[in-house]
């Protein structure tokens, strides 16, 4: 009856926080535990009790804010001179604007909405049709998450121990980069056909190459002073997405002059509305997480594992499928939050690297923001591009496919994962 109640919360459409709580809840009720629906409440509070979780809302903050300070534009015009001119041009500046955008907000669904207004109307203009430039925008926002600063490498990082952030955050570097040259090399090949001939301006008028690369610098120097802050050891993860928020309105006030201070209320309640989405979700997985522990269900699957998985390629791609799986139906974080905790340790005994795992697990959950039924990036593209939803899918399936193969590259080449950090030292 427990599933039960889980499962048809999920399929009516109650948020996987509630439904989780529903289940447990019930579960509790009719079981033996003494004071159980108090041992629930202790269980979502104690789940919130972490400074590091902090980081999570102030790097949302720093995303709006700088969604709001007309940083979008710049980082838009800033990608047009470095691969605007190449074949399927327009598409291109799309992919690379969300490489750009990833070290801003952290957030695929962030940069699928922040970016696809602009593009999939532009790109529909330029001769794309408009289901592609919906697609290509959604297929390329996956990078957000990766790229660093971002929010689930340190939702990883809290879920595990002994996993450091600045490590994940550096190994998120080159599959980030990876996935774009990869979408890159997919548009200039079978979409540079769509394209017409591109217009030499930016924002209806023109400017100087100089002029557009400065504009585009000052965003750019975001996630290099946060990101750079960790590693060198000044700040810790939560402190640095502070330094983000700080950086951010001075941008917007002083530089750009496009963030209005009446907005800032408005921003802030954006900002605490969603970060209220993630946190309920992993207070609701937290105390989940605790009843699998005390019905040692963690200790079961290892132990089954093992018996059957004494390599580390068999485990990785039953990672995969299970992740790819899992993605068309649960929330990346979600899902994280519930598996991590079980699979973490059976990564760890076959040998594999925490840290490379770390990413093949963040990098498997992000493609499912792209897959149907469910994919949330998927949901915003057509909200925006209004195509319909077999249209937007049909488009989508190659770009998932080149994804994939990136997947497979991290997965079985670890050193385009582990390389980086080890390279920089850090651990």
């Amino acid at each position: 009856m427990t599933y039960a109640i889980l499962l048809i919360g999920l399929l009516v459409g109650v948020p996987i926080a509630f439904s989780i709580l529903a289940a447990l809840f019930y579960f509790m009720a009719v079981g033996d535990f003494p004071y159980s629906l108090r041992i629930v409440a202790t269980q979502v509070f104690g789940g919130l009790q972490s400074y590091p979780l902090l980081a999570i809302p102030l790097f949302i903050l720093a995303g709006e804010l700088m969604n709001e300070s007309g940083i979008t534009s710049r980082i838009i015009a800033f990608a047009s001179i470095l691969v605007g001119r190449l074949r399927a041009g327009l598409a291109m500046v799309n992919i690379w604007a969300s490489v750009i955008f990833a070290g801003l907000s952290g957030s695929a669904v962030a940069d699928t909405s922040a970016i696809g207004r602009v593009f999939i109307p532009e790109m529909e203009k330029r001769g794309y049709p408009r289901d592609f430039a919906a697609a290509i925008t959604a297929a390329s926002s996956v990078i957000g998450p990766i790229i660093p600063p971002s929010i689930p490498v340190i939702i990883y990082a809290l879920t595990v121990s002994g996993v450091s952030v600045p490590a994940l955050f550096v190994a998120g570097i080159v599959p980030g980069v990876m996935l774009a040259i990869f979408l890159s090399i997919y548009v200039m090949v079978f979409a540079g056909h769509y394209e017409k001939k591109l217009e030499k301006e930016v924002d209806g008028k023109k400017q100087s190459t100089a002029s557009v690369l400065l504009q585009g610098i000052v965003p750019m120097m975001m996630p290099v002073l946060v990101v750079g802050s960790i590693l060198i050891g000044i700040v810790t993860p939560t402190e640095a997405a502070s330094f983000a928020v700080a950086y951010a309105i001075i941008i917007g006030v002083f530089i750009t002059k496009e963030l209005k201070i009446k907005r800032i209320p408005k921003i802030f309640a954006n900002a605490m509305r969603d970060s209220s989405v993630i946190l309920i979700v992993i207070a609701a997985v937290a105390a989940a997480n605790w009843l699998l522990n005390y019905n040692r269900v963690p200790n079961m699957i290892t132990d089954f594992a093992l018996q059957y998985m004494t390599v580390k390629w068999m485990f990785l791609i039953a990672v995969i499928f299970l992740f790819l799986f899992v993605g068309l139906f649960l929330e990346g974080i979600a899902a994280m939050l519930v598996l991590v905790p079980i699979l973490h340790p059976i990564a760890v005994s076959l040998g594999i690297d925490p840290v490379h795992f770390g990413i093949l697990v963040i990098f498997n959950l992000m493609i499912g923001l792209i897959t149907p039924p469910l994919g949330l990036c998927l949901f915003v593209a057509d909200s925006i591009a209004n195509v319909g939803f077999g249209k937007l899918t049909k488009q989508i399936l190659p770009l998932f496919l080149v994804e994939l193969l990136v997947l497979i590259i991290i997965t079985f080449v670890p050193e385009t994962v582990i390389g980086l950090p080890k390279l920089l030292g850090i651990e």
